[in-house]
């Protein structure tokens, strides 16, 4: 007999491509995740993972196992939503993934409300980008997730995944004091030619929506610093070392030396919440989706600074 928990464990490697990973993303040690999928290989008789350099890689045994511990979890997820349908109240563990700003900005509120009114959720979150984590959840991995796409850049939604709008994170452009966009009240796109930039890496949201808006206005953007968080980008801002473009959610108050100006158009990236298709009922996913749609407007609204 093979043991759930066991192939839940060498799933979340499959997904997250590291004992580490899956250790985080399941609540677990990597020690516990080594010892239930080491468990899994005695009782199958089988190979399952692999050294490869300081990694580990699947065998073609396990990614077989994988089809069918996803099939099997996809059963037991249908089996609790229909008994957390037939109770009719939020229950058991949720597992959430946020991008950074969200998870600061926004699911603090979300998860503490919940934790007040429905005592019987476990709602868990875990700090993942964007693009990561709608696959996290069309793969089984999570329950569900907030990400967000911007207004020239919409984001996929793979088959078998809904989604439902959160709000609208409206970004501002932050320049140093002293810069001589400071004391304007707005700056068109066009104007932003020869500008030096912080921004985050390649690969990111932000990252590809900057280099895609100042082609459109005939610029080839200067980046000259690059970091991952928004708090990074601001402190680099407030030393002049450059522009950056910050959505507001989650900025957070701006330092002494930084000044915001307004972009027109404005940039918009959009929220939303993405959960599987076979979970669409699961009372936690609904309240979840309704709790994160009410917070909007009180986030939306904190002021600048």
């Amino acid at each position: 007999m093979l043991d759930l928990q066991r192939l839940r464990a060498l799933h979340a490697v499959s997904v997250h491509g590291t004992v580490g990973a899956a250790a985080a993303a399941l609540g677990y040690t990597p020690s516990a995740v080594s010892q239930q999928i080491a468990k899994l290989e005695r009782e199958t008789r089988t190979v399952l993972l692999e050294r490869e350099g300081r990694g580990v890689r699947l065998t073609a045994e396990a990614h077989r196992l994988v089809d069918t511990a996803q099939e099997l979890l996809a059963i037991v997820e249908r089996a609790e939503t229909e008994l957390e349908e037939r109770r009719g109240m939020p229950a058991g563990r949720l597992t959430i993934a946020a991008f950074a700003s969200a998870a600061r900005g926004l699911m603090p509120a979300v998860l503490a409300d919940l934790a007040v009114r429905h005592p019987a959720l476990d709602a868990r979150l875990s700090e993942i980008d964007p693009h990561l984590s709608v696959d996290l959840v069309a793969k089984g991995a999570v329950d569900l997730a907030v990400a967000h796409d911007w207004d020239i850049a919409p984001m996929p939604v793979p088959p078998g995944v809904e989604h439902a709008a959160i709000g609208d994170d409206r970004s501002t452009l932050l320049v140093p004091e002293g810069h001589p966009f400071a004391g304007r009240e707005s700056v068109r796109r066009e104007d932003l030619g020869g500008q030096r930039w912080v921004c985050q890496p390649p690969g990111r949201v932000c990252h590809d929506w900057l280099l895609r808006t100042m082609r459109a206005a005939g610029h080839e953007p200067e980046i000259v610093h690059q970091a991952d968080e928004n708090p990074t980008l601001v402190a680099l801002v407030a030393g002049g070392l450059g522009i950056c473009l910050v959505p507001r959610l989650g900025r957070g108050p701006l330092p002494p030396g930084v000044v915001e100006v307004h972009l027109d158009p404005t940039p918009v990236r959009h929220l939303y919440a993405l959960w599987r298709t076979g979970a669409a009922r699961r009372p936690a996913i609904a309240e979840t989706v309704r709790t994160l749609q009410e917070k909007w407007p009180e986030v939306a609204a904190l002021p600048s600074r």
